[in-house]
């Protein structure tokens, strides 16, 4: 329990990944990991290339199972879920923004940000309802006159703002990004930042952002450096106003 009286929303404890597990080629990746995140945190996730951070973001997404150790979201020990639970517990807690935004060309960019209200739990909501709260989010992230426009009708950084309307359409507790601003130039990395922090402060959505990017890191609240499959370090920081 935390100083404010709530629960982590993200505890695990002795994590381990291993792939290729009982076979001569199996490689360790993570190594006995302890963490624990309070909710509404806003987080960096650093390290070296191959040192286990995307694996790490795929376990806390329930996209990967670990290969041993606990892990408990949002209170609940989902380690031994089975893949309909591992979907409905993501549908409950989680959004997801990637470094490819992967947006379905077919569809306009309202249409993308319904999408994930219209699985699971939520197929009993109202479209207009959906569509409803995809224009808000649209006007949240300065598109709301691209509703209407496909996903190659806008720009990179235009598309990656979409992918955040969409990871926060069903109000997640926590949003997990995978390098969200790896594809893009200073300024929209910079735009794509402060709309992220914006949805932290104004609406208290945990962030836990995976980065090679050490100006991105350095205006979080906490980074956690990963090396070797290992945590290295994990500090408070005060974050740079730029």
């Amino acid at each position: 329990m935390s100083a404010n009286g709530k629960a982590p929303l993200v505890e695990i404890s002795g994590l381990h990944k291993t792939y290729n597990e009982g076979l001569p080629n199996a490689e360790e990746v993570l190594h006995g990991i302890d963490l624990v995140i309070q909710p509404g945190e806003f987080t960096a996730l650093i390290g070296p290339s191959g040192s286990g951070k995307s694996t790490l973001l795929n376990i806390l997404g329930l996209l990967e199972s670990a290969s041993g150790g606990l892990y408990h979201l949002g209170g609940r020990d989902v380690t031994a879920f089975d893949d309909d639970e591992r979907t409905l517990a993501r549908h409950e807690v989680l959004g997801f923004i990637f470094q490819f935004h992967h947006l379905l060309p077919a569809f306009t960019a309202v249409e993308n940000i319904m999408l994930p209200g219209l699985m699971g739990r939520s197929r009993g909501v109202l479209q207009s309802d959906l569509r409803e709260r995809a224009m808000e989010l649209l006007d949240a992230v300065g598109l709301h006159d691209a509703a209407d426009k496909k996903p190659t009708e806008l720009s990179g950084g235009m598309q990656q703002r979409v992918a955040i309307a969409r990871a926060l359409v069903r109000g997640p507790q926590m949003v997990l990004a995978d390098e969200p601003t790896g594809n893009l130039d200073t300024h929209s990395s910079d735009t794509i930042f402060a709309l992220l922090r914006q949805f932290n402060r104004n609406r208290g959505t945990g962030l836990l952002i995976v980065t090679h990017d050490p100006r991105l890191a350095a205006r979080c609240d906490r980074i956690i450096e990963l090396v070797d499959g290992r945590i290295a370090s994990d500090k408070p920081n005060t974050p740079v106003v730029t």
